[in-house]
């Protein structure tokens, strides 16, 4: 009796665990070699939810590679979601170009459907119009506070390195005019570096040659305590790789997170039981970096933005179209956040566009800074001066 009553239980727990969602969530991700932390985002969104196939709520499917290169390849696959009787919301985990081409596509089928871009790469205000919610790190608030935090570490100069195709986007561009204030406005030399663009001729192993070969002449030049910024990925790991070892100051990257970069340059390796597992990948960073000798003087954000973000606007999907939450709510938006990166703080405000519009479907979020050996500075805390927020 005891064994029929337990298979029973088994049969309606597996009913439960299975049973047919009635609306699905489209979420889209990079791969691997391109964007590993939104695509770990994606699987932890999956493994909360469900398949869809599996009578869970999310569709996950993955951009090509070379979405560049095949970006109608990439429209006409988000755009396919539309087609899902159930699909309630589509999310991109990182809005790459082409998506608001593929909303724009969607709306038309199907305006029902919540349109949700993380980090974008297309004109801010054109993914404004394009989407229902965008929520990205915040450029111009960090322009201000990673300098602060550089002169609060120690570093006398800041140096920033990019190259023309970064320069020529909007925030970007913004984001370093305003470094420029403030260093200058804290008594620090500013230094504006040009290197190889990854996507030139010289490719990626070009450009990251570049980075470990003249770091060391930087430093030469500009002394030990100046810390160094840099707008592209592929510049990151020989960037701290030689921070580590020849001296200077790293506050955080461009997209931060503790994967990005330092695996690569320290050499480090997580088990699979680690990954996903931001406070395991955290302290082991930690622990590489102080081995290193390099307390102090590297940091990060604790969570990765791409995952996190991934989650958060998943988790606020959910709430919106379950009616739980409404979808412009600032401080449900900020708790989706807080409440998938315990101990970390974050702070946030709305992007204003061109025209002086503050446009409250578009989010700007950053995270505390975590310096290795240290602990959190307490960015998150700081009011940045009203005077940088209107730097062009």
């Amino acid at each position: 009796m005891k064994k029929m009553l337990f298979s029973c239980l088994l049969m309606g727990m597996i009913a439960v665990s299975f049973a047919e969602s009635d609306y699905h969530i489209g979420v889209l991700s990079g791969t691997v070699p391109q964007s590993e932390d939104s695509l770990r985002g994606a699987e932890a969104i999956l493994k909360k939810y469900g398949k869809a196939s599996d009578g869970g709520k999310v569709i996950h499917l993955t951009y090509p590679y070379n979405f560049m290169q095949e970006m109608e390849t990439t429209i006409t696959q988000i755009a396919s979601l539309a087609d899902d009787p159930k699909m309630k919301a589509i999310i991109m985990t990182e809005a790459i170009p082409g998506t608001v081409e593929a909303f724009r596509r969607v709306r038309e089928k199907r305006p029902d459907i919540l349109l949700l871009a993380n980090v974008p790469h297309e004109d801010p205000e054109m993914i404004a119009d394009a989407a229902d919610l965008v929520m990205d790190q915040d450029a111009i608030s960090r322009g201000y506070l990673i300098v602060k935090a550089a002169k609060d570490m120690g570093a006398k100069n800041f140096i920033h390195i990019s190259f023309p195709r970064h320069l020529s986007y909007e925030l970007i561009s913004r984001r370093r005019n305003i470094m420029k204030k403030t260093a200058e406005d804290l008594g620090m030399g500013f230094y504006d570096i040009s290197a190889p663009d990854p996507v030139s001729d010289v490719g990626v192993a070009g450009a990251q040659q570049y980075i470990l070969e003249q770091v060391p002449n930087w430093l030469k030049q500009y002394g030990k305590d100046t810390a160094f910024f840099c707008t592209n990925d592929a510049h990151t790991e020989p960037l701290l790789k030689r921070v580590a070892e020849e001296g200077g100051y790293f506050v955080e990257a461009e997209l931060p997170s503790p994967t990005m970069g330092y695996p690569g340059a320290l050499g480090i390796k997580f088990s699979d039981d680690e990954k996903g597992n931001w406070p395991k990948i955290l302290a082991k960073v930690e622990k590489t970096v102080v081995n290193k000798g390099a307390s102090g003087r590297m940091g990060t954000w604790a969570y990765s933005y791409n995952f996190a973000g991934a989650q958060a606007l998943a988790d606020h999907a959910v709430n919106v179209i379950e009616e739980k939450e409404e979808l412009l709510d600032f401080d449900a938006i900020m708790k989706s956040l807080e409440d998938n990166t315990p101990g970390a703080g974050w702070n946030g405000s709305y992007f204003v566009d061109s025209n002086e519009v503050e446009r409250e479907n578009y989010v700007f979020t950053y995270q505390d800074t975590y310096v290795f050996g240290k602990g959190y500075l307490g960015m998150t805390d700081l009011e940045v001066p009203e005077k940088y927020k209107v730097i062009e």
